[in-house]
């Protein structure tokens, strides 16, 4: 599979019997033995999401665009990150400052309760024509049902909703106010839902391709799901089980291009709500580097030796920039002349690799070879599909998530519900 390169270095261990135990948990995720197999509707989606529902999400994110300048997202957790995550990778870096635009402006709401947030946020929806897309299943989530309570009295374009296909507070209300609808398949679990109308329409709204973000799911789910040792899920899987069986718990996904920041929180959230059960699991953190270099890179470096570090890169930016002579050269930097931006940051990494790897943190490289909508569905799938496996090598369910409900009481019971 050329979409994906994997390289795992500095591991100390032989990961032969750890990707033994990543094909057995490989069959479990395909046959739907293991627990949680209500909930593997996501394996396939790449394969069976129908033509007439991506139409159908085209037609009403081409509606939308027409009819406003700004779609406010509702959503939090996995109703939020996928969808941010693939829209930052693929928007311009200073999109908010360019003069002409061709898709409207996606804004996110009910990933919060900051009372300033929603504040400013009403601020900008003031005086400008504004949709919304409100996800939620059940419609009762505490921080988007508070936030589609106030925002939807401030919309003055259409209303999607994004919910369950039967019943729950949302699909009443939408049938009620005629909102147009898309189900969240009942076995498709929040966090892996990227791939369904969740994540695709807002993205589409956004001007992204979700056909190619789609083909290039459906390439890595041929790989990804392949019995075979090269499957480079199975890979990931393996080395990082395989680590937090030497006392590895916390892993780093660092990312050496700032537009992969929010690709980096919707894996947190995918490994950290999966594995982190039954007091195990490894714990989930996110670089950007080189900045964070600069700060986290001592710690990293010389710190207590608890750390994987998974680098995500890119091959190929989409842009060329080369530096120039200076004539002084007061800087220093002439021996660069000629030299794209891109390889002084290829030498940042190479260089970090190998210094983490000599100071004994084992490293996992993870690259793809172009920030596109092709290779970040690919990505995504890879992520997905591997943190299944991962799960049940951790002998744990990875497809529910009890532990989010604990705060949730105290909460409820402290504002006297």
């Amino acid at each position: 599979m050329n979409t994906i390169n994997i390289d795992v270095t500095g591991t100390g261990t032989d990961l032969a019997p750890a990707v033994a135990d990543g094909l057995a948990a490989l069959t479990t995720l395909k046959e739907g033995t293991g627990p949680g197999r209500a909930f593997l509707g996501w394996l396939d989606l790449p394969l069976t999401t129908a033509e007439s529902e991506i139409k159908r999400i085209k037609e009403v994110a081409a509606d939308l665009s027409q009819e406003a300048e700004v779609v406010v997202v509702i959503g939090i957790g996995g109703s939020y990150l996928g969808t941010k995550a693939v829209i930052e990778a693929l928007s311009h870096s200073f999109d908010a400052l360019l003069p002409r635009r061709t898709h409207p402006r996606v804004l996110f709401a009910g990933q919060n309760i900051s009372e300033d947030y929603l504040s400013e946020l009403l601020d900008v929806v003031q005086g400008r024509s504004c949709a919304c897309i409100v996800v939620s299943k059940s419609g009762t989530t505490t921080e988007p049902a508070l936030a589609f309570r106030i925002i939807k009295k401030h919309i003055n374009g259409p209303i999607v909703a994004i919910t369950d296909g039967l019943q729950g507070v949302l699909k009443s209300l939408a049938d009620q106010e005629g909102y147009k609808t898309f189900v969240i398949p009942d076995n498709v679990g929040g966090r892996f839902s990227v791939l369904t109308p969740v994540g695709l329409l807002p993205m589409a709204v956004a001007g992204v391709d979700i056909e190619r973000l789609l083909c290039g799911a459906r390439e890595a789910m041929a790989c990804c799901l392949a019995p075979a040792a090269e499957n480079p899920a199975l890979i990931y899987a393996a080395a990082r089980n395989a680590l937090y069986r030497q006392g590895k718990s916390v892993e780093i996904l660092a990312n050496f291009h700032p537009k992969l920041h929010y690709l980096t929180e919707w894996w947190k959230q995918l490994y950290g709500e999966s594995e982190g059960k039954e007091g195990k699991g490894l714990f989930p953190a996110g670089v950007d580097f080189t900045t964070d270099l600069h700060s986290m890179g001592q710690y990293i470096q010389e710190g207590p030796r608890f750390l994987i570090e998974t680098v995500l890169s890119v091959a190929e930016p989409e842009r060329c920039l080369r530096i120039e002579s200076d004539a002084g050269d007061l800087d220093g930097l002439n021996y660069l002349s000629g030299h794209r931006i891109d390889h002084c940051n290829k030498m940042a990494e190479l260089g970090t690799r190998m210094a983490h790897i000599a100071g004994g943190v084992p490293n996992i490289r993870i690259e793809i070879p172009r920030l596109d909508a092709y290779h970040l569905g690919a990505l995504l799938y890879f992520f997905e599909a591997a943190c299944g496996i991962s799960g049940y090598m951790l002998g744990v369910n990875p497809f529910d998530q009890p532990g989010v409900e604990a705060y949730k009481k105290n909460m409820f019971k402290l504002l006297g519900k």
